[in-house]
């Protein structure tokens, strides 16, 4: 489950929300950026292997996986470092790690934090932790670092995804009991005590995430299952908080049945307000990789974008829905084409999904070769983790963090603009549009020296040919030589180019 959306988001934002390459352009939030966050990544510590799995509390992040160690911000691998045996704590403002530290004998898959942020539930493959008995579930208090004595639901396999709400945890995963009964795939406890709870939607095949509404009302499982309570529910289910029954649910049928080209499993689910978001990841030529969003009540589809390339994670902050995926064609949305790259990190609006104005990215490194994996937030952040090596071209292992610090990235410095003089008293200048990591829409003053003679707004995309504005400057002394240059802005960030000069005839 998330914690507190962020609480304001700028009115260019909201406007910005829309924002497709062929529609209207957005304006530059004041802060500098047009989404809710800036694409600078903030310092962070790293890890020597994949994080599967992050949730904040308070000002602390956890962070789980692979990984057995973790370093210094820069350093390379063995250098820096100390122990954590797949689980740590980061500070939220410093992405400095905190003195927690369990031991554990196996890898962990889920975490979630309770609505107070006093405790913390982990899940996965473990069965030890610091030499005691965890069935690969286990509760910490979040004050203390301290295992919480007593709570001890023996799981008997991976736990991959939980959610709190009230006083239930909800289990997903790979198990099929839970203290020695039936329970397939999903389940619940209770928090205080960890007393398996009759919740029991029974699955046939894994399930990989989950989550509850804002109301607590619903909770909402997806993976690779077909059936829940032996009937037909594919990949995606809405269901009673109590009784686990699966409630009528519109959207799940935007998800295509398996058939032998194609297998689309959901990923990752988040819910804010009163709408909730589904990742999906595809096996098979153009097999279904999107996201979609539906109406946390009725279950009924709100929107669904189709870019290929498997969606791992997805995170709600205001009006913007963050993805960290191997995205690579979102051409049948409007947005990029096949051959432009992998974009493992992007932005879309919440309101109808399509691409917005933030581009920073990492790469596909480690043993996967995937790239970003889970996603967290306190409302003002995003931490971004998984299997990469590289982020924003810097070198940068598992684990890396975006916040809405006022700034942002700057945009590119604007080209020499090319002039001409072909006419008498007058002067042809033509210049390109730049890019900007978290804005689309920019800036463009043209200077005669230093008098403006022109500002226009240009909207552009790293994977769009640059559009080219021509200016006629007209009334110029003949014989005179002058000298021309672009100034680009995002609303905060000013770039120069540098000057031109022709000889007026």
């Amino acid at each position: 489950m998330k914690k507190l959306a962020l609480a304001v988001v700028t009115t260019a934002a909201v406007l910005g929300a829309a924002l497709i390459p062929s529609g209207p352009p957005v304006e530059a939030a004041t802060s500098g950026f047009g989404s809710a966050l800036s694409a600078i990544k903030q310092l962070s510590w790293q890890t020597n292997a994949s994080v599967n799995a992050l949730a904040t509390a308070g000002n602390t992040v956890y962070a789980g996986g692979l990984f057995t160690r973790i370093r210094q911000p820069g350093k390379p691998l063995g250098q820096g470092d100390a122990a954590r045996t797949y689980i740590a704590a980061f500070d939220r403002t410093t992405g400095a790690p905190t003195r927690f530290a369990p031991k554990l004998n196996g890898a962990v898959w889920s975490i979630a934090t309770t609505a107070d942020g006093k405790y913390v539930v982990i899940g996965g493959d473990f069965t030890t932790v610091d030499g005691v008995p965890r069935k690969h579930v286990a509760m910490f208090n979040v004050a203390t670092n301290k295992l919480v004595a007593g709570w001890d639901p023996a799981v008997s396999y991976r736990v991959a995804a939980l959610a709190i709400s009230g006083n239930s945890v909800y289990l997903g995963g790979a198990f099929g009991r839970v203290d020695n009964k039936t329970r397939n795939r999903l389940a619940a406890v209770t928090v205080n005590t960890g007393v398996l709870l009759p919740w029991d939607p029974d699955a046939d095949d894994e399930v990989h995430a989950i989550d509850v509404s804002d109301d607590g009302t619903r909770v909402f499982a997806g993976g690779a299952f077909s059936t829940l309570k032996d009937d037909d529910h594919y990949a995606l289910a809405m269901l009673n908080t109590t009784t686990g029954d699966a409630f009528e649910m519109p959207a799940a049928a935007y998800i295509p049945e398996p058939d032998f080209d194609c297998t689309s499993r959901v990923k990752d689910i988040d819910t804010l307000g009163n709408k909730v978001f589904v990742a999906n990841a595809g096996s098979g030529s153009g097999c279904y990789d999107g996201v979609l969003a539906a109406d946390a009540t009725t279950g009924k589809l709100l929107w669904q974008n189709n870019c290929l390339g498997a969606t791992e994670a997805i995170k709600a902050i205001g009006n913007w829905l963050y993805k960290g995926s191997h995205a690579h064609d979102c051409s049948k949305d409007g947005g990029f084409r096949d051959g432009t790259g992998t974009h493992h990190l992007l932005v879309e609006s919440a309101l109808n999904g399509k691409i917005g104005p933030w581009f920073p990215n990492t790469n596909g490194g480690g043993t996967t070769k995937v790239g970003p994996l889970a996603f967290a937030s306190g409302g003002n952040d995003l931490w971004v983790g998984g299997d990469f090596t590289r982020v924003n071209n810097t070198a940068q292992q598992g684990l890396t963090r975006y916040t809405n610090a006022p700034g942002g990235s700057q945009p590119a410095a604007p080209a020499a603009p090319k002039a001409s003089s072909t006419r008498a008293h007058k002067a042809t200048v033509t210049f390109p549009t730049v890019i900007d990591a978290d804005n689309i829409t920019l800036t463009y003053t043209l200077y005669r020296g230093t008098t403006k003679v022109g500002t226009w707004k240009r909207t552009s995309y790293a994977w769009v040919k640059p559009t080219v504005t021509t200016f006629a400057d007209t009334g110029l002394k003949s014989g005179t030589t002058v000298s021309y240059h672009v100034e680009v802005t995002d609303g905060r960030n000013l770039r120069k180019g540098a000057a031109t000069a022709v000889k007026i005839r």
